[in-house]
């Protein structure tokens, strides 16, 4: 959601603290919640920031993520609007941080049944769309796609 000015944070996914217990039962350290953007006079919330130690398998890597659920009524739209959001974050983020690599979130249900569509995976792999796919029941990184 596009925030300026001093406008409220937008709600939390449903999936939200599923994904962000299954990052800390990754390794990784929750650095914000949420991760405010902030270019000039606007300011936009990313769902997460995240940081690995120095000693973990991703040494000091720095981490975006935005939380996605995909349960709309259509989930092509709801593609189209992560796929938006995410662009315009990247696109931010290459200016205001660019050590950090923005990932979108998404449950492990959501991705067997939409995005292993051939549809959708044309669509991601053509847009370098990464994704962390999640178990939400038990709140474990299934998968990580660069």
């Amino acid at each position: 959601m596009l925030l300026v000015y001093n406008k409220p944070m937008p709600k939390l996914d449903i999936i939200h603290y599923a994904v962000k217990n299954a990052l800390i039962k990754d390794g990784w350290t929750i650095t914000d919640d949420p991760y405010v953007i902030q270019y000039r006079r606007t300011t936009l919330y990313a769902d997460l920031g995240a940081e690995q130690p120095i000693a973990a398998e991703r040494p000091g890597q720095k981490l975006v993520v935005e939380v996605k659920s995909f349960i709309g009524a259509s989930k092509i739209q709801d593609l189209k609007e992560a796929l938006g959001q995410y662009d315009i974050y990247r696109y931010l983020l290459e200016e205001t941080a660019p050590d950090r690599k923005l990932y979108v979130a998404v449950s492990a249900i959501a991705y067997k049944s939409f995005f292993t569509q051939d549809v959708i995976q044309l669509i991601v792999n053509r847009h370098q769309l990464p994704l962390i796919i999640v178990n939400i029941e038990v709140e474990e990184i299934v998968q990580w796609i660069n």
